[in-house]
């Protein structure tokens, strides 16, 4: 069984150890949940922000094109 830093052993009942284990468990799948909205969120932006630069040259060019006639 793998402790937290700091826990005790042997000294607990095993309902207590379960407990905080379980907890901890729950702990690190909502940190791991949010760091990878987080970074989802963070490469969407990203698309968007690469598509949105796109879109504006192609504004410019089309913009160039009618100025030239």
């Amino acid at each position: 069984m793998v402790f937290a830093p700091g826990e005790k052993t042997g000294n607990e009942p095993e309902e207590v150890r379960l407990q905080k284990a379980s907890k901890q468990i729950v702990q690190n799948a909502i940190l791991q949940a949010v760091r990878q909205v987080s970074q989802e969120s963070r490469q969407k932006e990203e698309r968007n922000s690469d598509n949105r630069g796109d879109f504006q040259l192609g504004v410019g060019e089309l913009t160039k094109k009618h100025e030239k006639k």
